[in-house]
C-alpha cells in the first residue's frame, strides 16, 4: 500500500495545481486520473475551444476584413480537418505539459478510476488492476459534466454537447444552440464564422445570465449584427431525430403554442453539473447539497475529517482559474499556511469577438444589496487604438462605491477584454478606487486607455468623450 500526505482525485486545473503546490510545500503527493491529464479544461473545454475560436476568427478576418486593410488574398478556403488537427495538437501539447510538471515536482500519478473507500484510503482501479493508496488527506477535484436536457438524448453526432461540438466533421448548414450561456455562444461563434446559420434558444429572457444586464443587452445586439438569431423566454421540449434533419419542438417558457425549428446539428449547452460518479461519497458520508455539490467549509473541508473538495464540485462559479486558486489555497492550508480565495475578485470571460469580461458586482447585484454606486462608461468608438484597428464594438464600465469610490465591479465588452480585465482584478484585490485607476498612467495608443477613461467617467471627467 502506497502512503502519502495528500492524494488529489482529478487532474484538471484545480487538481494538478493543488498537487504541484502541495509538492512545493514538501507534502508527499499523488494524483489519480482516469482519462487524461488536464481534465475537461485542457482536453474538451477551455483549450480546444480557444484554438477553434482563434482559427475561426482568422478565417473570418481573411474573408471579410483583410481587403479593407489593403491586404488582398482572395476568398479563403476552409480545410476543417486541418483546423481540427491544429486544435488537437494544441491540446496534446498542453496535456504533455501537465504530465511534465507532475514529474518535475515528483508527484506520483495513478491512472484509473478513484474511489474513496474510507477516510485516508483511495482505491484506484485501472488497466493494471486495483491499488489502494493510504493518505493523510484527500482532495476531490473531479470537475463537472454536461447538464442534460430532459427528454433529449445526446449522441455526440447530431445532438451534441460541447464535446461533440468541438469535433464536428463538417460545418452544419443550420446549428441550433440550446442555452445562451458562455459555452453556447463561444461554440456558436466558431461555427457561424465557418459558415453555419446559428439560432439560439434560451429559457430566460436574456443571454449570458449573471452578466451585468446593460452589458448583456449590448452583447446580444452585437451578436445579432454578426448573424446570430435568438429566441429568448423559450424552451426546447423535444428533438425529433427520425428524419434527415433534426426537428426541435420549442414553446414559450411560460407555456403556449409550440413551433418547430429544423436544424442539422443541435448543441445542448444549458450548463454543467458536479461530477462525483463512482467516488463513493455516500458510502463514506460526504455531504452534498440539493444540486449535487460537495458541501465544504471556509477551508474546503467536507464534513468527513481528512476529505476536502475544490473546483466545479463545490459551490461557486465553474471556472478553471477559480479551481486553480482553490487548489493552491487548500494545499497551503494542509501545509499549515493561510490559504485563501477572494471570491469577490474572480474574473469571468466570454471568448467571442468581441470578448466580454467581468469582475466583481453587477448593477443588479448592487441594487439588490442596497449599495449606492457611481457608474463610469467609455465606448471603444472613442478609443484611438480601437478605431484604427476597426474594433470599435463595446465599452468599458466601472462601478464604484458612491461614498468611498472603491471599485466594486468592472465590465468590459470589447477587443481583448479577457486580458484587460486583469488590470481591474489587480486594482480590486488591492482595494483601489476609481481615482486610483484614473491617475495611473496608461500607454498610448492602447485599448487599456478605455479602462482609464471609464475610471475618469465615474466622476464625469473623461477626456476623450
Amino acid at each position: 500500500m502506497s502512503s502519502y500526505d495528500l492524494v488529489v482525485i482529478g487532474t484538471g486545473p484545480g487538481g494538478y495545481v493543488c498537487a504541484i503546490r502541495a509538492a512545493q510545500l514538501g507534502l508527499k503527493t499523488a494524483v489519480v486520473e482516469k482519462r487524461a491529464f488536464g481534465g475537461t479544461c485542457l482536453n474538451i473545454g477551455c483549450i480546444p475551444s480557444k484554438a477553434l475560436l482563434h482559427a475561426s476568427e482568422l478565417f473570418e478576418e481573411a474573408g471579410h476584413g483583410f481587403e479593407a486593410l489593403g491586404i488582398k488574398v482572395g476568398k479563403p478556403k476552409l480545410d476543417l480537418a486541418a483546423m481540427m488537427k491544429f486544435k488537437d495538437e494544441g491540446v496534446d501539447g498542453n496535456v504533455k505539459g501537465v504530465e511534465y510538471l507532475l514529474k518535475k515536482n515528483k508527484i506520483d500519478a495513478h491512472i484509473g478510476s478513484g474511489r474513496i473507500v474510507a477516510p485516508g484510503k483511495v482505491e484506484v482501479t485501472g488497466d493494471a488492476g486495483t491499488t489502494t493508496l493510504e493518505t493523510k488527506a484527500i482532495v476531490i477535484a473531479t470537475g463537472s459534466d454536461v447538464a442534460p436536457l430532459k427528454g433529449v438524448a445526446i449522441d455526440e453526432t447530431r445532438i451534441v454537447s460541447s464535446t461533440g461540438a468541438l469535433s464536428l466533421p463538417k460545418v452544419p448548414k443550420k446549428l441550433l444552440i440550446v442555452g445562451a450561456g458562455v459555452i453556447g455562444l463561444e461554440l456558436g461563434s466558431v461555427w457561424r464564422r465557418l459558415g453555419a446559420e446559428v439560432e439560439v434558444v434560451e429559457f430566460l429572457d436574456r443571454i449570458v445570465p449573471g452578466i451585468d444586464l446593460d452589458v448583456a443587452r449590448q452583447f446580444q445586439r452585437i451578436l445579432q449584427k454578426q448573424g446570430f438569431a435568438f429566441r429568448l423566454s423559450t424552451k426546447v421540449t423535444g428533438i425529433d431525430t427520425s428524419g434527415s434533419r433534426l426537428k426541435a419542438t420549442v414553446e414559450p417558457a411560460a407555456g403556449g403554442e409550440a413551433a418547430i425549428i429544423e436544424c442539422d446539428v443541435a448543441l445542448i449547452a444549458i450548463g454543467r453539473v458536479p461530477y462525483t460518479d463512482g467516488l463513493g461519497l455516500d458510502a463514506v458520508g460526504v455531504a452534498r447539497d440539493d444540486r449535487g455539490r460537495v458541501i465544504t467549509d471556509a477551508h474546503f473541508a467536507t464534513n468527513v475529517p481528512g476529505i476536502y473538495a475544490i473546483g466545479d464540485v463545490i459551490a461557486g462559479p465553474m471556472l478553471a482559474h477559480k479551481a486553480e486558486d482553490e487548489g493552491v489555497a487548500v494545499a497551503e492550508i494542509l501545509a499549515g499556511k493561510a490559504g485563501h480565495v477572494n471570491y469577490d475578485v474572480i474574473p469571468g470571460v466570454v471568448y467571442t469577438m468581441p470578448e466580454l469580461a467581468s469582475v466583481g458586482k453587477t448593477e443588479e447585484e448592487l441594487k439588490a444589496a442596497g449599495i449606492a454606486y457611481n457608474v463610469g462608461k467609455f465606448p471603444f468608438t472613442a478609443n484611438g487604438r480601437a478605431k484604427v484597428n476597426r474594433q470599435t464594438d463595446g465599452f468599458v464600465k466601472i462601478l464604484a462605491d458612491a461614498k468611498t469610490d472603491r471599485v466594486l465591479g468592472v465590465h468590459i465588452l470589447g477587443p481583448d477584454a479577457g486580458n484587460m480585465i486583469a488590470e481591474a482584478a489587480v486594482a480590486m484585490e488591492f482595494g483601489a478606487s476609481s481615482e486610483d485607476i484614473a491617475r495611473t498612467c496608461h500607454a498610448h495608443p492602447t485599448l487599456t486607455e478605455a479602462v482609464k477613461e471609464a475610471a475618469l467617467a465615474v466622476e464625469k471627467r473623461a477626456i476623450h468623450m
